[in-house]
């Protein structure tokens, strides 16, 4: 059963690294159109699908940790500190979030 947890673990982080270096190549482009003065269209295009992606990245580490809150909520005294923790980071998340 560890062995899965870590395993789990490993592709998470894995998955997260992928995504986060596309987004870093995705950042890299759009420097290159703007050196190269392309079109203004299509620069904003690739700012909406970076802005898609790193929300997209936010929301998988938001739904791992809202799922280890509540993992330890149930096992926890202080069940409602552990909740409001969770609703503070979700707050903090979606401020940044359209």
């Amino acid at each position: 059963m560890q062995e899965d947890a870590v395993k789990e673990c490993s592709e998470y982080k894995q998955d997260i690294i992928k995504r986060l270096k596309r987004i870093e190549g995705q950042v890299k482009g759009i420097q290159r159109m703007i050196e190269e003065d392309k079109y203004c269209v299509d620069v904003l295009t690739q700012i909406a699908a970076i802005r898609a992606a790193i929300n997209k990245v936010g929301g998988i580490i938001l739904e791992k940790h809202s799922k280890k809150c509540m993992q330890t909520a149930v096992s926890a005294q202080d069940k409602e500190q552990i909740v409001e923790e969770l609703i503070s980071t979700v707050q903090k998340f979606l401020k940044f979030v359209d």
